[in-house]
């Protein structure tokens, strides 16, 4: 396509760079944006380039946050004896649309997936485990997704923290499987959360 604008076609290139978007709706994008006033233009420029500087991960849960521990461990009124383990902070948002939990988090950053060469190491498993043992922890939540990589990162979990005694349970399979966490509607998403499932250590 023949742009008018090498500023456009730039702009085109960079914004058809994000997941979802074409090339036709970075266009379109690049062209709402040309009809917005430079002020507006410059807050969305400016907004893009702080999220990026000052966005980091949460020094204990591993949650996206502005500062070294984010709004929810940091929150008072949380119940400090829960820990809901997700894959990526996308879940954390997910989880707390429902309004149905209100321990703590911890944000692995993936799942295990030999294939695709991603081993425990590669997670926030042990960091993890020192909460487990540090923090007077009594049980640990799973919320994975469906799938093949959520049970075997649910398994090696279970069978890391068995020795400390930790009641471990995961979110009912209301979630149909192969969903990703992040796609599933609230209401199902809550139930599967409130009817969790305790599941037996390794050892039992």
């Amino acid at each position: 396509m023949e742009y008018p604008s090498k500023s456009i076609e730039e702009a085109v290139n960079e914004l058809s760079g994000l997941p979802g978007i074409g090339r036709k709706t970075a266009l379109r994008l690049a062209l709402h944006i040309l009809k917005q006033s430079e002020a507006q233009a410059e807050r969305l420029g400016s907004s893009i380039i702080e999220l990026r500087k000052r966005v980091q991960f949460c020094k204990r849960c591993h949650n996206f946050t502005d500062h070294e521990l984010c709004k929810i461990c940091t929150n008072p009124r949380r119940e400090t004896r829960l820990i809901c383990v997700v894959e990526d902070a996308r879940d954390v948002m997910a989880l707390e649309n429902t309004h149905q939990f209100n321990g703590l988090y911890h944000v692995l950053g993936g799942l295990i997936n030999p294939l695709a060469g991603i081993g425990p190491s590669m997670l926030h498993i042990e960091p993890l485990a020192e909460r487990v043992r540090n923090e007077k922890i009594e049980e640990v939540i799973f919320a994975f997704s469906a799938n093949i990589e959520g049970d075997t990162t649910a398994f090696y979990i279970s069978k890391k923290l068995a020795p400390t005694g930790v009641r471990i349970s995961s979110i009912a399979r209301g979630i149909p499987v192969g969903l990703d966490l992040e796609y599933t509607d609230e209401v199902t998403l809550a139930r599967s959360l409130i009817n969790r499932t305790r599941l037996a250590s390794p050892g039992e």
